[in-house]
């Protein structure tokens, strides 16, 4: 009997003294999926679970480690595998030896529980979040359902209708030990017109990255759990990076990447005060001056953002003859060719370009001294009379010759999420498969391509412009 009586005694301690699941469990995005199918399910396919198995990660660790001498640690590791950093999994001393697939679920990627777990945040980047290592999963529904698995209760850092991104913001800024600050996503959104509380609009990351719609939180057979207005939120995180190695819900994630990314920015004409619709944003004037103005359609960051450092955004133009026949071109570039080496002096890109000490090109974030950014920025204000409403950017193109002999002009943004070269230095230095090559895509926004015609430019929304009406 005394046995038996000690026996529970511990059972009872470890799982916290009542029958829900102890810590261990809980950490296990597994266990989530029992109670939460469709959260795992969308979770499972993203980048936050994707993040510790990133072939290029993986791969710029090991070389980071080499060429830092070590002092990387566990620099990168504590936001692609955080939970693996919070159990002293890894450490500053074995980091260099990182390997996702020693790790176990619980350790392996951006888990459930390090986002569900957060207990304070201490500082804006670098991931300043501090777990409560508990037994209670904090969420944004207010008057949380019991649950059988886990405490619950409602906390406004993780609610997208009230918190200030910070939660999400701290992982997603990075700052170098020099100062350099490489990823600026969250600052970005704070200096933008959806974090200001009078706006008349506040909008988080959740709110675009994690589109919330009416159903239930938990859908387990058996449950009982009441539908709430937005309450369940998507779980793909979709932005512009997507798996490079064979992954769970790679469809799915390209769906979501192609709906976030297709509205996000657009060629488009500046709109008058006095109609919603705006003309096209391809202009020619004369004596040969083709411009291309780029505008992000209420986008609450940079674009590019997140790391603007690795990114690739380009304009693509082309000028044609009735007959087909081209009379200018910029911006054509062929697959495996990074935008920057096809030797044209007319590019027009947006990225960062990260400088060493020296003034010459940064390939990786440990060699950056300095950056040159050029970027399209987000939205800072909804008042049309304000000088920082309009924010866009102007690919402009001067002294085109034979410009009269112009019939037809296409443009568009086309977009990578990483530069060849960098892949390539990570296959030459044996850190990564040379099969990833051949897995990164090029994207192009649906809104973000335009024509303008001969036949129809100044009329319609572009009267007395030299400008395609649409």
């Amino acid at each position: 009997m005394k046995l038996v009586i000690a026996i529970l005694v511990v059972l009872a301690s470890a799982c916290g003294g009542d029958d829900i699941y102890p810590i261990e469990r809980l950490q296990d995005p597994n266990t989530c999926m029992e109670c939460h199918p469709s959260h795992f399910t969308q979770w499972s396919g993203s980048m936050h679970a994707y993040a510790a198995d990133d072939p290029v990660f993986v791969a710029m660790n090991k070389r980071g480690q080499r060429e830092t001498q070590g002092a990387l640690g566990a620099f990168c590791i504590k936001c692609h595998a955080p939970m693996a950093v919070v159990n002293g999994t890894i450490t500053d001393a074995n980091a260099a030896d990182f390997d996702p697939t020693a790790l176990s679920p619980a350790e392996r990627g951006i888990t459930c529980y390090f986002c569900h777990n957060v207990d304070k945040i201490v500082a804006d980047h670098n991931n300043g979040l501090v777990l409560a290592n508990d037994q209670t999963m904090r969420g944004g529904a207010k008057n949380p359902a019991t649950s059988p698995a886990h405490h619950s209760k409602y906390d406004t850092l993780i609610h997208s209708n009230t918190n200030e991104s910070e939660l999400c913001g701290s992982c997603h800024d990075i700052v170098l030990p020099n100062g350099i600050a490489v990823e600026r996503g969250f600052a970005e959104w704070k200096q933008g017109v959806f974090a200001k509380p009078d706006a008349g609009i506040h909008l988080t990351c959740g709110n675009c990255h994690m589109k919330p719609s009416t159903g239930v939180i938990a859908d387990k057979v058996g449950l009982s759990v009441n539908s709430r207005v937005d309450g369940f939120h998507e779980h793909t995180f979709p932005a512009i990076d997507q798996a490079l190695i064979p992954f769970p819900e790679q469809a799915a994630q390209a769906a979501g990447i192609k709906q976030i990314l297709d509205p996000s920015i657009g060629i488009i004409g500046p709109k008058p005060r006095t109609s919603t619709r705006a003309p096209g944003g391809i202009c020619l004037d004369p004596p040969g001056k083709l411009t291309v103005r780029v505008d992000s359609l209420n986008l609450g960051h940079s674009f590019p953002s997140g790391a603007a450092f690795d990114r690739r955004v380009w304009v693509e133009v082309t000028a044609y003859r009735a007959d087909n026949s081209i009379v200018f071109e910029s911006g054509k570039v062929p697959d495996g060719v990074d935008p920057e080496d096809i030797g044209d002096p007319n590019l027009f890109g947006l990225w960062d370009r990260g400088k060493q000490a020296d003034g010459s090109p940064a390939h990786f974030f440990w060699e950056i001294a300095s950056i040159e950014s050029k970027l399209l920025k987000g939205s800072v204000t909804l008042d049309q009379n304000d000088p920082a409403f309009d924010h866009s950017v102007t690919a402009t193109f001067n002294n085109l010759v034979n410009f009269s002999e112009i019939d037809r002009i296409e443009a568009l943004v086309r977009i990578r999420a990483f530069p060849y070269e960098t892949l390539r230095l990570l296959v030459a230095s044996g850190d990564l498969s040379p099969a990833i090559e051949s897995q990164l895509q090029t994207l192009a926004p649906k809104y973000a391509q335009s024509t303008w015609l001969r036949a129809t430019k100044g009329t319609g929304l572009a009267v007395n412009t030299n400008c395609n009406p649409e």
